[in-house]
C-alpha cells in the first residue's frame, strides 16, 4: 500500500501553485483571438459560480469490487459531483496489470510515482490558460487509467459523470498512460437534470501515448441547462502512436471545449472527431489545435454539428506544422447545419506552416437543409418532420460511423437517440 500523507503534502502543493496561476491569469474576453465568439461576462460571468478558494478534499475510500459480468466493458468508473464513488474492474484486466484508480488516493506508490510525473505536467500544465490553472487548483477528484507494455484492453473503459441539484461546482480531471505497444479505450458521459442555479462543470483530460501505442476516447456531454460545462483535453502522442478522440456535445447552456493534439515523434497520428446539435439559447465553443512537432505525422479533424432555435456554435481550428516536421498530412473541417433562422454559427479555421514538403488543407461550411432531398422525401411519401428527421441524422451520422462500431455501438445508440429527442421537441 502507498504512503498517503506524502502524496497528498505534494498534491497541495500542486493545488496551492496552480490557484496562484489562476488568480494571476485574467478572465479570458472577446478581445482574445480564442475566445472571440464566447462572451463569457456576458453569457456566465464567473462570479455567479461561486468559486471555492483551493482545499484538499477530505480523503474519500470508493467502493470497489470485481466486474464480474459486463457487456462490451473492461472497467467501470462512477463520479458523483466530481467525486469518484465506484470502481469496477474485470479480474482480467487485474491480471494484465492494467490499473484504474482514483488520483486523489491511489492505492499504491508505483501509481503515485507515475501520477506525479504526468499530472498537471508537459501535457496540461496550470500555465495554459485561466479555467486549466483552475481545474488543477480546485479538482475534487479523478482517475488514472495505467496500461504496462504490449497490453491490449479489448473492451472500453467507461466512466459515468452524475451531478445533482445543488450541487457545488465540480471539478475532475482523467489521466491516461498507455506504455510501448498498449491499447485501450475510455468512454466518459456527463448527464444531470437542468438546474435553476448557475453551475459549473470542469474537466481536464491528459492522455499521454507512449511508442505504438494506442488510445481511443469519447467523451459525451449531455448535462442540463444552468450548467457551464468547460473541458480541456490534451495529447501527447509519441513515435508511431495513435489517439483517437470523439467530442459529443448536446446539454449545457453553455460549452468549451480546448482540445489539442500534439504530434512529437514520426508516425505519430490523431483523428478528432466532433458532433454537437444546439436548440433554444444553447452556446457550444470549440477550439482546437493540431500541433505537427515530427516529419511523417497525421491528423485528421472533423466537427459536425447542428443549430435550432436560437443557439450557437464557434469553432476556432489550427493546424500548426512546426519547423522540420516534413511530410505532414494534416486535414481540418468544420461543417454545421442551421435548422433555424435564427441560429447562428462562426467558424475560423487556420493554418500555420514552417515546412515545404506537406499535405494539409482545412474548411468550413455553413448551410441549411437541403430542400431538394426534403422534396424528395417527401415525395416518398415521408412527413416534412421524418424528412428533416432523416436529413440531420445523415449529416450527423457521418461522425459516427467513423467510430469502430463494435466496441462503441452502445455510444452511437445512446447519441442518436438524444439527438433524435432534440428533433422532436424542436
Amino acid at each position: 500500500m502507498a504512503d498517503q500523507s506524502n502524496y497528498h503534502s505534494w498534491l497541495t502543493e500542486k493545488r496551492s501553485h496552480a490557484w496562484s496561476v489562476y488568480e494571476g491569469t485574467p478572465v479570458p474576453t472577446t478581445k482574445s483571438e480564442e475566445w472571440r465568439y464566447t462572451d463569457l461576462k456576458k453569457l456566465f460571468p464567473l462570479e455567479d459560480l461561486n468559486l471555492k478558494t483551493t482545499t484538499v478534499p477530505a480523503p474519500t475510500k470508493p467502493s470497489r469490487e470485481d466486474l464480474t459480468e459486463t457487456v462490451n466493458t473492461s472497467a467501470r468508473v462512477q463520479f458523483t459531483n466530481g467525486s469518484v464513488t465506484h470502481l469496477q474492474v474485470t479480474p482480467e484486466m487485474v491480471g494484465q496489470g492494467v490499473v484504474l484508480d482514483s488520483m486523489q488516493n491511489p492505492q499504491h506508490s508505483r501509481i503515485q510515482e507515475i501520477i506525479k510525473e504526468n499530472l498537471c505536467g508537459s501535457a496540461l500544465p496550470p500555465e495554459s490558460g485561466k479555467f486549466q490553472a483552475l481545474n488543477a487548483a480546485l479538482w475534487t477528484d479523478g482517475i488514472i487509467i495505467y496500461v504496462p507494455n504490449n497490453v491490449h484492453v479489448e473492451m472500453p473503459v467507461r466512466g459515468k459523470h452524475y451531478m445533482t441539484p445543488g450541487m457545488p461546482n465540480a471539478c475532475s480531471r482523467t489521466l491516461i498512460v498507455a506504455e510501448k505497444g498498449s491499447q485501450v479505450s475510455y468512454v466518459e458521459e456527463y448527464e444531470s437534470d437542468s438546474f435553476d442555479n448557475k453551475s459549473m462543470v470542469s474537466s481536464a483530460v491528459e492522455i499521454i501515448a507512449h511508442e505504438n501505442a494506442t488510445v481511443d476516447f469519447v467523451s459525451v456531454q449531455n448535462l442540463g441547462r444552468g450548467i457551464f460545462f468547460q473541458a480541456t483535453q490534451k495529447a501527447l502522442v509519441h513515435r508511431d502512436a495513435t489517439v483517437n478522440t470523439l467530442n459529443v456535445n448536446l446539454g449545457s447552456s453553455l460549452s468549451r471545449l480546448d482540445l489539442n493534439t500534439k504530434l512529437l515523434e514520426p508516425g505519430a497520428n490523431s483523428k478528432m472527431l466532433g458532433l454537437y446539435f444546439g436548440d433554444k439559447d444553447q452556446h457550444f465553443d470549440h477550439n482546437t489545435s493540431q500541433d505537427h512537432f515530427a516529419p511523417h505525422t497525421g491528423s485528421d479533424l472533423l466537427y459536425k454539428g447542428a443549430l435550432d432555435g436560437n443557439s450557437r456554435g464557434a469553432f476556432r481550428g489550427i493546424i500548426r506544422v512546426h519547423s522540420g516536421a516534413q511530410q505532414t498530412d494534416a486535414y481540418q473541417t468544420n461543417r454545421t447545419l442551421l435548422l433555424s433562422e435564427d441560429a447562428r454559427a462562426d467558424s475560423l479555421p487556420n493554418l500555420e506552416i514552417e515546412a515545404d514538403d506537406v499535405r494539409c488543407s482545412h474548411g468550413s461550411t455553413v448551410g441549411q437543409l437541403d430542400q431538394e432531398t426534403i422534396f424528395y422525401l417527401l415525395s416518398r411519401g415521408f412527413s416534412r418532420q421524418q424528412a428533416e428527421r432523416l436529413v440531420v441524422l445523415g449529416f450527423l451520422g457521418d461522425v459516427m460511423t467513423r467510430l469502430p462500431q463494435g466496441a462503441f455501438k452502445r455510444v452511437v445508440k445512446n447519441v442518436t437517440d438524444a439527438v433524435e429527442k432534440k428533433l422532436r421537441h424542436g
